[in-house]
């Protein structure tokens, strides 16, 4: 048999090396296509998906409070039960202060970050971003001008915030089992990468290695290690674009799994939308880029907390092979808030 050789000139080679980085798929472009291969490729689908996962009438027409009505009287019993050593780990990043592509509203912007007077302190911030731990009230995202169990926001949201389901309807505070969902630790990895989406399969993969199962009325708290590579790499831009497809977090296709454990309370150290989320810019448009938020929010009533801090939580689990714990903690009652910073606490 005859062999032939050919050996390329350095034009050859540089020919042959464009085109393969031409035409080779970026991997945002890679994340981007995996992320719509499982999500609502129209407005229709993502309407269906809304009806599926609805807690709208559930707890009533009046209701205000949503998921809320899962974490029972018993239900903060049995999250009490777990406290065993008493190790308590805060669950909130401390606050940023530094100006960054990924920290749009750094706390103290435009003033610094306290003004002194006559003893005492006033401090100013804007929580609503991936920059400090905070939660969402239920009143806070709309559908079509719609909010959860289906009361128009034109009805419900004005100057005074809102009058409906504002965050001072959660004061009594977020106290129930919490459940860490250690992603990276799961894959044998330090973080996930932007743009790295986090399925069912994932979350039930976790729940058979280490034992614990996600009940009704759990807070689950998304760990991506958004905080670890912040650190290690440095700040990037949050936004999907190319090379660098903003951020890791919960794939849509994950709110079904939700709604069917009846999970109150969905966190995450970053924003819990995976970006690119990979619906349609029709689709976007329409939930502001962030169909899980919508989708919870809006359809399930459940409580979205942003940004917390979950490096602390995770060492802690590891070194009491615990991933279940009491967690506990209330917003600001805010009359008409749409939401609070944020500072829960984990008891084991």
């Amino acid at each position: 048999m005859k062999i032939t050789v050919k050996i390329l000139t350095g034009a050859a080679v540089i020919a042959v090396l464009s085109w393969y980085f031409i035409s080779s798929p970026t991997h945002a472009q890679v994340t981007a296509k995996g992320n719509a291969e499982r999500a609502p490729q129209s407005v229709a689908e993502f309407e269906r998906l809304f009806e599926q996962v609805s807690n709208w009438g559930r707890w009533g027409k009046d209701d205000e409070i949503g998921t809320m009505n899962l974490v029972t009287n018993e239900k903060r019993k049995e999250a009490a039960a777990l406290v065993e050593t008493g190790i308590a780990v805060s669950l909130a990043h401390t606050l940023v202060t530094e100006q960054a592509v990924d920290m749009p509203n750094e706390f103290g912007k435009s003033m610094g970050p306290f003004e002194m007077s006559g003893g005492g302190s006033t401090f100013r911030y804007g929580f609503h971003s991936t920059t400090h731990s905070h939660v969402d009230a239920i009143c806070q995202f709309d559908y079509q001008g719609k909010l959860y169990n289906g009361f128009q926001i034109s009805e419900v949201k004005g100057p005074n915030g809102c009058t409906k389901s504002g965050i001072e309807v959660n004061k009594v505070g977020f106290t129930t089992r919490g459940v860490l969902l250690d992603i990276p630790r799961l894959k044998g990895v330090p973080y996930l990468e932007p743009g790295t989406p986090v399925y069912p399969e994932d979350l039930e993969a976790w729940e058979e290695q280490t034992g614990v199962k996600v009940q009704p009325g759990d807070a689950i708290f998304l760990r991506t290690g958004r905080w670890v590579r912040r650190a290690e790499v440095g700040p990037w831009n949050l936004i999907p674009a190319d090379p660098i497809p903003g951020e890791a977090g919960y794939h849509i296709s994950t709110v079904p799994w939700m709604r069917q454990r009846d999970v109150a309370i969905v966190a995450a150290d970053i924003s819990n939308d995976v970006r690119p989320s990979g619906v349609p810019q029709e689709v976007r448009a329409r939930v502001r880029g962030m169909p899980v938020h919508s989708l919870t929010i809006v359809a399930m009533g459940a409580y979205i907390i942003d940004a917390v801090d979950l490096e602390e939580l995770a060492k802690t689990a590891v070194e009491l092979n615990r991933w279940e714990f009491m967690v506990t903690g209330a917003p600001t009652a805010a009359k008409g808030g749409t939401g609070s910073l944020l500072n829960l606490t984990a008891i084991f």
